[in-house]
């Protein structure tokens, strides 16, 4: 019904008399929040709604007419937006899918789909719609499953796995004389030191599940990024980057629990660190450290000149799990992420495939 009407009434060389059902029609697809566009199998537009030259900021007249070949050489075209026209176009038309979706330059989601066959005598009809607000809800729902997984998890984990762990490091110790008769003390050293290690690691489940409760204080984030970056910067040298810790403006002060403020830092560094160790091109990575306000709130921010990250990591960095490392347990960031909510904050990333990532901390400043 829809094609019907659009084909009698904005077809070129088509005329229409007006009435009042048709005229709700039109309405209707003035006034629907998604973009709509109609053209035939030769790419000619012959129909756009106001959304739709909105999205694509430029005028109805301009489109209307134009094929879509045409519309990618529009020098009032964004390039971005012509890589995704042409790319949803190759996508549906050429491949056959009814749908495709994107992640705009501005981080939001979006969602093309195809309508064609019999009933729309010829013509395709592409609709286009934000699904940002679904998308933060299906991935909310899928970090709420995983932390709810993790808490079973971590609760069986501590009772079956550390009593033995225990029992292990006694009687290793106890044989400690006897390997040191046989000069094999460091295969004692060595077992210590990975029971250790599985002790952290549940550790980070059990934390990741369900972090301690906050010891609120007042901190002054200055001191907070000196101590970090001070703790940081030998590891740093070993591994041949370095830190800069930027000047800070006046005194800003958050209420937190100053050693999970400390854990988040420090998890960043280390991360900025490993990022930028696995540059290929042989350049001395760089760590940039600072703050400052924005209004209400302060801002640390973290960033790296490292390999950096395309989109699909981005969009699962902070699911629990999920490790871009080889000996990753994928809670670092998870953990990190709960903690700055926890304080009534959000942490933020934006990251581009060999320039750097960029990270930032939210939280309110206290006055």
């Amino acid at each position: 019904m829809i094609s019907q009407y659009q084909e009698s009434l904005l077809l070129p060389g088509r005329t229409y008399q007006s009435g009042p059902v048709d005229t709700t029609y039109e309405d209707v697809l003035e006034n629907i929040d998604s973009g709509i566009m109609l053209f035939d199998e030769e790419g000619v537009i012959s129909f756009v709604n106001k959304q739709m030259y909105g999205m694509l900021e430029l005028t109805r007249h301009s489109l209307v007419g134009c094929t879509i070949s045409h519309l990618l050489f529009n020098v009032r075209l964004s390039r971005f937006k012509k890589k995704q026209v042409l790319q949803s176009y190759k996508e549906m038309v050429y491949k056959g899918k009814s749908n495709y979706e994107f992640l705009d330059e501005y981080g939001r989601y979006w969602k093309v789909t195809l309508c064609c066959g019999e009933q729309m005598k010829g013509c395709y009809l592409f609709t286009v719609k934000e699904i940002s607000d679904y998308k933060l809800i299906e991935q909310t729902a899928y970090q709420n499953d995983s932390l709810a997984m993790l808490g079973k998890l971590s609760a069986s984990i501590a009772h079956e796995i550390r009593n033995p762990l225990t029992a292990i490091r006694g009687f290793i110790q106890l044989l400690h004389p006897h390997l040191q008769q046989l000069g094999k003390q460091e295969y004692g050293k060595i077992i210590l030191a990975e029971i250790d290690r599985a002790n952290d690691i549940i550790h980070e489940f059990l934390t990741s599940s369900k972090p301690s409760v906050p010891q609120v204080g007042m901190i002054p984030v200055s001191a907070l990024l000196k101590e970090v970056v001070l703790l940081t910067e030998s590891e740093a040298l070993m591994k041949g980057c370095q830190i800069n810790l930027h000047p800070l403006q006046g005194d800003m002060m958050i209420s937190g629990d100053v050693k999970q403020m400390k854990q988040v830092v420090l998890n960043l560094i280390r991360n900025a660190m490993e990022a930028v160790t696995d540059r290929v091109d042989g350049l001395m990575g760089k760590i940039e450290v600072g703050a400052h306000r924005e209004g209400s709130e302060v801002r640390m921010f973290i960033s790296d000149n490292g390999k950096g990250m395309d989109i699909r990591t981005l969009d699962r960095l902070f699911n629990p799990f999920f490790t871009t490392k080889e000996n990753g347990t994928g809670l670092g960031l998870s953990v990190s992420d709960r903690i700055i909510k926890n304080h009534g904050g959000c942490i933020s990333v934006s990251s581009r495939v060999n320039e750097g990532t960029h990270f930032v901390i939210s939280l309110p400043l206290i006055h």
